[in-house]
Parts: C-alpha cells; sequence; structure tokens
C-alpha cells in the first residue's frame, strides 16, 4: 500500500492550490493522510479528487474540519497501528515529536504521524517510526518544501521525504 503523508498546507493564509510536485505523487497513492492545518475543507476537496483521504484537526483548523476528522486517532493498514495527531497537544515540553509521543502513551503503535512543527523529521524511538513530513506550503525556516511517502507491505513501513524548492 503507498500513502501520501502531509501536514500543514495552510492553505487559505499560504496558497491556493496545492503545489504539482505533491498533486504528482498523490496521484499514484492509494490513500492519502493529512495531519492537520488544513484550514479550508478545500485541501480536503483537493486532495480526494486524487486519491482517498483520512485526516485529524489541528490548532489552525475550525470546527467544521475538527467534527469531520476529529483530533487523533489509531489507524491500521496492512497490519500496522498507525497514530495521527497534529503535535501541539498534550504539552510534553520535549518538541512537537515529544507531544507526539505524550499523545500516545497509552497504546502500542508501529508509528506515530504528526507535524504542526512544519519541520520534516524521521527517526525511530523505541521501536516506533516518528514522521513529520514538514509543509507543502509553508516552509518556515526550512530550505525546502516537503511532504511524505510511505510503502506498507506485510507489516513493514517505508518511509520517505520528498523535497522541493516551488509551491506551484
Amino acid at each position: 500500500m503507498k500513502i501520501g503523508v502531509v501536514s500543514d498546507t495552510h492553505m487559505t493564509r499560504m496558497s491556493k492550490a496545492l503545489p504539482q510536485a505533491l498533486t504528482e505523487e498523490f496521484r499514484k497513492v492509494d490513500l492519502i493522510l493529512h495531519l492537520g492545518d488544513w484550514v479550508s475543507m478545500e485541501v480536503y476537496k483537493q486532495l480526494a479528487a486524487l486519491a482517498p483521504v483520512e485526516g485529524i484537526a489541528g490548532n489552525n483548523d475550525g470546527e467544521e474540519i475538527i467534527q469531520r476528522f476529529g483530533e487523533r486517532k489509531i489507524i491500521e493498514l496492512d497490519g500496522v497501528r498507525i497514530g495521527m495527531v497534529h503535535g501541539h497537544t498534550p504539552y510534553s515540553g520535549k518538541g512537537t515529536d515529544g507531544n507526539a509521543l505524550k499523545a500516545f502513551s497509552d497504546v502500542q503503535l508501529n508509528c506515530i504521524l504528526f507535524g504542526h512543527s512544519h519541520q520534516p523529521l524521521m527517526r525511530n524511538e523505541n521501536g516506533i517510526l516518528l514522521f513529520n513530513p514538514g509543509s507543502p506550503t509553508d516552509k518556515r525556516r526550512e530550505r525546502l518544501y516537503s511532504f511524505g511517502l510511505m510503502d506498507i507491505e506485510n507489516g513493514i513501513i517505508n518511509a520517505r521525504h520528498v523535497f522541493y524548492d516551488s509551491k506551484k
């Protein structure tokens, strides 16, 4: 199963359309996971035109997005348990990745996907893959825009970032 992973699109403020680099890759995926700060349901519509979409809400999302997606969830794909959270809560004092770990401290997972910081991250923590795709439209202090791709096969996750320099 091929999965597109994206967060922090902030579409109304930073961009009007999803970047071409993202749409080209996401046309090839089986599922898209959005990790919050959609800001507008228009992002859902644009992503859903490419592949099925699942997601959670972030700290910049309004009531419509919160009601539709919730703020924390666990999904299982091809035998892999994945936690999804934006990463702004619960506060851990250990950065966004620490917040994401704290959000799922009570459950057994193979992977935690989160956003919020706009900083791409991929690391293994006690057998759990922590993955932040960065942002495809608002790179902040990062050199490049980014999103993620994951392949899950026979319970094994292979993840990578896709980096690019134009949000068009």
